[in-house]
């Protein structure tokens, strides 16, 4: 029998969705190995009973490396500039994460100034060639480079890419990692522009050696990878543009809840054992963003600006925390109790792990009271409660502990969704929250009741639905153009060069980066199908993202970028259901300050219709769901909370 293989490494937890060609699903969870995490899909692939089609892949590779994870180091990367441009990725801009702080480091530079060199060549900004580069001259200086890979950043590329190119060539005799602006991020400003390209030379060895080295190991050549915009690209475009990565794990979560539920508002809530992520979802649409930071710090969901490197590239837009199952309880030098940013991740992990952790979890204090069973993935992993309770006991009470750890874990939480809803002008409680992940389900009702949110949806797999958005997702491929002179004609031009490249296209999807002509920043909107509407569309956003209007001023489209799809043979996913109307046990659970006698079932073994009035617990393979007080639950093909 032939499957196809869905596979999402997270932090803690490594994903496995099997889907048969008749449809059976089969799941598989495993700790990741953070030292070699391709071994797993190894080890699995090989022990499956069928004929693997196709696998498709997302990874936190690319950030961890850039993050400094051990055994992650990143390679020696040269940068080629334009003669007196050579300091523009270390000056960057004057923006300042803390401005007081006297002591503020700018992160590291992934390449040395010795490595930076001056080429003399000279574009100007209408894309006139003053200065053709000499091949001589990048030759001589390029052959004395010891570097694994090379970055090629030129002033004013993005208009005429001619002396990049003629560069590239030069490079292609040294050098087998070359990443050049034009290609990557074809983009006015300078220091952006520089530090995408460059990352992108950094991350392409460490990528390469890891999908070729999964690759090689399967037994199908239908190899993909999803895209920090939301999509799926083969091997090959992930391997030259391995700065898509970056949010590869993030954007399947919210491809997942698109795909299943195309019709309705969400809030999209991706609830790991490192982090929580939260999206937004309209109509099956999700936002999109043209800029990141990376390596950088995290402010209650907010990217700090100015702590990380920038990249100028399309990401499905997101708010993330470090609010995880693993994320450690501690104390400071007040006596104040704190939780994160440091996770237990799945070496050592949490205290209940008994893997040799030591510190306590948000996932240990859901155990002390009551919220987890002391099994997971249906028996296959053993918690220990003693452990738990020890490890807490450290810092007070582990009950009041365990209280007051959750309760600041929620608002952590509760602040990323609002960032995604109230600060981009939306209101949550038009909204309804579809919750997943290891830990998601476990904490949903009282985000819910934090924000005012009046229906939870609880999805089949939820703590694998990241990885079943894999398989819900279809092909997508991005081309961009910087001031475009006839919006219509440049469009045209982007979707004929991808229909060239891809052979097949089912349809385009078109953005913009729009904003008023004098202002400092764009914001990225969909192109209606009229583009004379663009005005209209813009300014709705702008008022929604910024609370006004300038309609006596004109508007200004900096970028224009087109992606392409590729309809895949999406699968129907159908949970299965059960005839037990009745809780397999019943387990003293802490709410509020009382414990509570509360019916503890098995989803899987729930019939189809049935209605649990809270206080519950719904348990199941991937995850655990908590039913408060004063909610209800009926067993679908998702879980449909709502409040009495």
């Amino acid at each position: 029998m032939k499957c196809k293989v869905a596979i999402d490494i997270g932090g803690t937890f490594t994903d496995f969705i099997i889907l048969s060609e008749v449809g059976e699903v089969s799941t598989i969870k495993f700790l990741t190995n953070p030292r070699n995490p391709g071994e797993v899909i190894q080890n699995v692939i090989k022990g499956l009973n069928c004929e693997v089609e196709e696998v498709v892949h997302a990874t936190t590779l690319a950030t961890n490396a850039l993050l400094g994870q051990e055994n992650l180091n990143i390679p020696r990367t040269a940068l080629l500039t334009t003669k007196g441009f050579r300091d523009v990725i270390e000056i960057g801009r004057q923006n300042r994460p803390r401005l007081y702080d006297l002591y503020f480091e700018k992160p590291k530079q992934i390449v040395p100034r010795e490595l930076r060199i001056e080429v003399d060549e000279r574009v100007n900004a209408d894309g006139e060639i003053l200065k053709e580069v000499d091949e001589i001259e990048v030759e001589e200086k390029v052959s004395k480079i010891k570097a694994e890979a090379v970055a090629v950043s030129y002033l004013h590329s993005y208009i005429n890419p001619h002396n990049e190119l003629k560069t590239k060539e030069v490079l292609k005799k040294y050098f087998k990692y070359i990443s050049i602006s034009s290609e990557v991020a074809p983009e006015p400003r300078e220091y952006e522009r520089t530090s995408t390209t460059v990352i992108n030379a950094a991350l392409m060895p460490i990528v390469s050696s890891y999908l070729e080295n999964i690759q090689s190991s399967l037994p199908t050549d239908n190899f993909y990878i999803m895209s920090s915009s939301g999509g799926l690209v083969d091997i090959n475009e992930a391997l030259n543009k391995s700065v898509q990565l970056i949010e590869s794990g993030p954007a399947a979560g919210v491809i997942a809840s698109a795909s299943f539920l195309p019709e309705e508002n969400l809030i999209s809530f991706d609830m790991g054992g490192t982090t929580a992520k939260a999206g937004v979802v309209i109509n099956g649409k999700f936002e999109i963003t043209s800029e990141y930071e990376v390596g950088g710090e995290v402010h209650h969901g907010r990217v700090v600006k100015g702590s990380g490197y920038p990249i100028r590239f399309p990401f499905v837009d997101l708010a993330e925390v470090s609010a995880g199952g693993g994320t450690i309880i501690w104390r400071d030098e007040a006596n104040a109790l704190r939780v994160g940013p440091i996770s237990a991740g799945a070496d050592p992990g949490p205290i209940c792990y008994n893997k040799g952790g030591n510190k306590p979890t948000i996932t240990d204090a859901n155990l002390v009271l009551g919220r987890l069973g002391e099994e997971l993935l249906g028996g296959n992993m053993k918690l220990y409660k003693e452990k738990a309770l020890e490890g807490l006991s450290r810092l007070g009470d582990p009950y009041e502990v365990s209280k007051v750890a959750l309760d600041l874990v929620n608002l952590e939480m509760a602040r990323a969704i609002r960032l995604v809803t109230v600060e981009r002008g939306l209101d949550p409680s038009n909204f309804s929250l579809i919750a997943f992940g290891g830990a998601g389900p476990q904490h949903a009702l009282y985000l819910a009741d934090e924000i005012g949110i009046k229906r939870v949806i609880i999805p089949p797999y939820p703590g694998l639905f990241s990885a079943l958005g894999l398989l819900l997702a279809d092909w997508r491929f991005e081309a961009r153009k910087s001031y475009p002179k006839d919006l219509e004609r440049d469009f045209k031009e982007l979707e004929n060069k991808l229909i060239e490249r891809l052979k097949k296209v089912d349809y385009f999807i078109r953005y913009a980066d729009v904003r008023y002509k004098g202002q400092g920043w764009e914001l990225t909107i969909q192109v209606p199908e009229n583009v004379n509407e663009i005005r209209k569309v813009f300014e709705d956003k702008h008022l929604a993202t910024y609370g006004f209007v300038m309609s006596d001023r004109e508007i200004e489209i900096v970028t224009i970028r087109v992606f392409a799809i590729r309809r895949r043979v999406t699968p129907k996913i159908s949970p299965t259901f059960g005839n037990e109307n009745k809780p397999k046990e019943i387990r003293k659970v802490l709410i509020e300050d009382d414990w509570v006698n509360t019916e503890v079932y098995v989803r899987e073994k729930l019939p189809k219709g049935f209605e649990i009035r809270g206080p519950a617990i719904i348990e199941e393979y991937s995850s655990t769901i908590v039913v408060k007080p004063g909610w209800k639950a009926l067993v679908d093909d998702s879980i449909i909370m709502v409040r009495e």
